[in-house]
């Protein structure tokens, strides 16, 4: 489909980025994304997502906004606190792009809705904070054969990976921490704090890796994990392979 003339002076900077051009611009238009986390990772992703103007998107979270989500999760005000993470910020994107199509889901992503609310997109983009929903995204998208940017933080360090997990030598998020799983004792975020910059970091990264997955721009980031430790400060960049017994994307067994 042609751009129209606001499409085309609004996305006019990436227009003449030949690496994306008016047929990325138009390819983000056509896609749909689903961010799982309304958080401080989904927040900053969620603005570059719409500035770029990815056509339809679909906004997950169960959670609702607290007064100290305000230090990093900058979609929210504090005639916010109380209302729906997702509800929030699907107004915000109304506010900001009136032509993209955007559908808040103010529930928890579980076993028995996940494929439901995955199907069909065209990228997910998980920046939940827990094992469990990282896990349980992951081989959703696996199964769907949909590709996965995950993303996490943690004090002042951050973390950016892309899964495609159903490719012969594509490892997916499980072949990255197995079958990890959030112990009780686990700490939180509360308990140990996170630098508010460091979510918009990693958070902008990941949208850059969701733009990257949709047009193609650069070296595939597939099984490619990025770390950032803020103290250094320092990027490392490292290879995760496959595992041939994962659960998910090997030969292992789903139910052990």
């Amino acid at each position: 489909m042609p751009l129209s003339p606001t499409q085309l002076e609004r996305h006019a900077r990436h227009i003449v980025l030949p690496e994306i051009g008016g047929v990325g611009v138009a390819q983000l238009s056509a896609a749909h994304v689903v961010l799982v986390g309304m958080g401080g990772i989904g927040c900053p992703a969620l603005q570059y997502l719409a500035g770029a103007g990815i056509g339809r998107l679909t906004l997950i979270d169960d959670d609702t906004v607290d007064l100290s989500n305000l230090q990093r999760q900058t979609l929210f005000t504090p005639a916010d606190v109380g209302e729906p993470k997702a509800a929030v910020a699907a107004r915000w994107v109304r506010a900001f792009d009136p032509e993209l199509a955007v559908t808040a889901v103010p529930e928890r992503i579980t076993p028995a809705n996940a494929a439901d609310l995955l199907t069909g997109s065209d990228v997910i983009l998980d920046g939940t904070d827990n094992f469990a929903t990282r896990l349980l995204v992951s081989d959703t998208a696996t199964t769907l054969q949909i590709p996965l940017v995950s993303a996490a933080i943690g004090r002042f360090q951050g973390q950016i990976g892309t899964f495609r997990g159903w490719l012969p030598d594509g490892p997916c998020y499980r072949c990255f921490v197995g079958d990890a799983f959030d112990a009780e004792d686990c700490d939180t975020c509360a308990e140990q704090g996170v630098l508010g910059a460091m979510v918009g970091l990693i958070g902008s990264f990941a949208a850059m890796e969701v733009v990257r997955a949709l047009t193609g721009f650069g070296e595939d980031a597939c099984g490619k994990l990025h770390l950032f430790d803020g103290l250094k400060p320092l990027w490392r960049t490292l290879k995760i392979a496959k595992d041939p017994e994962c659960k998910a994307c090997g030969t292992g067994d789903p139910a052990a």
